[in-house]
C-alpha cells in the first residue's frame, strides 16, 4: 500500500425525520429525539480505534451521507472533522462533503457547516414537480429546493443535488423539461437516478399490488438515452452511470469508491474497504443505531462484519465498481489484484456487440450503449 493513495471517511448519520417510501438505505426516524453528543462521542471512538488498527493515512476525502446529516448540529460535524485530522493527515485540498435536503430548517446552517469545514454539498432533491415530491414522501417543495440551491452556490465551493426519474407516470416530454431546468440550476454536478424499486419498501409492496404503475423497459430506456443526450450537449457527460459533471466537478469521494481504493466506514451501518497488512478487509457496522452505539461504548467499534477479501474478491470488486465508469478499469491492475488475466474471448465477444471498448491507452470501458445493460457486461466479464 502506498500511503500517497487516496484515502477517504465515510461518516453515516442514520436519522431521518420521516422515512421515504423508495429508500432502502440504514435510515431512522426516531421521534423521541436523539442524544447528539452521544452519538458524537461514539464517531470519534470508533474513528480512533480504527486509526490504531490502519496506523498512517492521508485522507483526500470525508463524506457526511444518511440518513440525513444535515439534521445534525454544525457543531457536530466539525467534531467529527477535527477528530479525523487528529488521527490522520489531511490533504490542503480536501473535499468534504454532507448530504442535506432542501428544507429551510436544514439550509439554515449552511454556513455553519461551512465554517465547520464543509465544502460541498449535496442536495436531495429527487423532482422538479411538486406531485412528485409529494408522491416520493418528501418535505419539501420544488421552490424551497430551488432557494437551496441558490443558498447552496453561494456559501460553497461546490454542490450537486440529486434527481429521480422513470417515476411513475412520467412521460418523456416532462423528464426533458424537468431535467433542462435542473441542468440551468447547476454549475458543475448532477446524481441523476432512475428510480430502483427495492425490496422491503412501502413502493415495493405497493408495486406488487398493482398500485403503483412505473415505466415500462422500453420507456425507462428512452429516458435513460434522453438523459444521456441532454447532459451530454450541456457540456455534463456521465462520468458514472448515473452521474454527470463537467470536467474537474466529479465527486472525489465517489471515485474513491470506484476506483478500488481504501475508505473507512464511520457509523451505525457504515461500510468501509481497509488495506492491512498486504490483504484487503470488507467491513460493516451495527445497522441499528442505538444497538451500534452501546457496541462502541463498549468495545470502542461497532464492526459485525470485518472479513479477508480473497485476491478473486478485491479483483472482481475492481471491475464491478470500476466499469460503472466512463473511464473503466485498467486490465493491468485487474491482472495484478486477480492473479489472473480477463478472458479475453469475453471481452472480443462484448466488444463485437458494441458493450465494451479498448482505449488508446489499453482501459477496458463500457460504451454508452452497454451502460444500460452494465450488470450483464459485468456478470460475463466476471465468470
Amino acid at each position: 500500500m502506498n500511503l500517497a493513495d487516496p484515502f477517504a471517511v465515510y461518516v453515516h448519520w442514520p436519522f431521518c425525520l420521516s422515512k421515504c417510501p423508495y429508500c432502502d438505505f440504514n435510515s431512522h426516524v426516531r421521534h423521541s429525539g436523539i442524544d447528539e453528543a452521544r452519538f458524537v462521542r461514539a464517531f470519534k471512538a470508533e474513528l480512533a480505534s480504527t486509526a490504531a488498527r490502519i496506523g498512517r493515512r492521508t485522507v483526500s476525502s470525508i463524506f457526511f451521507g444518511g440518513g440525513t446529516p444535515s439534521l445534525m448540529r454544525p457543531a457536530s460535524v466539525q467534531a467529527i472533522i477535527d477528530a479525523i485530522a487528529l488521527h490522520w493527515r489531511v490533504v490542503a485540498n480536501i473535499e468534504v462533503t454532507l448530504e442535506a435536503n432542501p428544507t429551510s430548517v436544514e439550509t439554515a446552517n449552511f454556513r455553519g457547516y461551512r465554517a465547520a469545514g464543509v465544502n460541498r454539498v449535496s442536495l436531495g432533491v429527487q423532482s422538479l414537480d411538486d406531485a412528485a415530491l409529494k408522491g416520493l414522501g418528501r418535505q419539501h417543495t420544488v421552490q424551497e429546493a430551488l432557494d437551496a440551491i441558490a443558498i447552496a452556490r453561494a456559501i460553497f465551493d461546490r454542490y450537486s443535488f440529486d434527481l429521480i426519474y422513470a417515476r411513475p407516470h412520467q412521460t418523456l416530454d416532462a423528464w426533458v423539461a424537468e431535467l433542462k431546468r435542473a441542468i440551468a440550476h447547476t454549475v458543475n454536478h448532477l446524481s441523476l437516478y432512475q428510480l430502483t424499486i427495492e425490496p422491503e419498501t412501502p413502493f415495493a409492496g405497493l408495486h406488487q399490488a398493482g398500485k403503483l404503475a412505473v415505466p415500462d423497459d422500453h420507456t425507462a430506456r428512452d429516458l435513460f438515452d434522453l438523459t444521456q443526450d441532454i447532459c451530454c450537449a450541456a457540456g455534463l457527460p456521465a462520468y458514472e452511470v448515473s452521474n454527470h459533471a463537467r470536467p474537474g466537478g466529479e465527486c472525489r469521494h465517489n471515485l474513491i469508491y470506484w476506483r478500488g481504493h481504501e475508505y473507512a466506514g464511520i457509523g451505525p451501518g457504515a461500510h468501509g474497504r481497509l488495506n492491512i497488512d498486504g490483504r484487503r478487509y470488507a467491513t460493516e457496522t451495527e445497522k441499528h443505531p442505538e444497538t451500534w452505539l452501546m457496541r462502541v461504548e463498549t468495545s470502542g467499534h461497532g464492526l459485525v462484519v470485518d472479513e479477508k477479501l480473497t485476491a478473486g474478491e478485491t479483483a472482481d470488486e475492481y471491475l464491478l465498481m470500476g466499469l460503472r465508469l466512463a473511464e473503466g478499469i485498467d486490465p493491468k491492475r485487474y491482472s495484478a489484484l486477480a492473479g489472473r488475466t480477463l478472458n479475453p474471448e469475453r471481452i472480443s465477444i462484448l466488444r463485437d456487440e458494441g458493450a465494451v471498448e479498448t482505449t488508446a491507452g489499453g482501459r477496458l470501458r463500457v460504451t454508452p450503449s452497454g451502460f444500460p445493460v452494465l450488470d450483464a457486461v459485468v456478470a460475463d466479464l466476471a465468470a
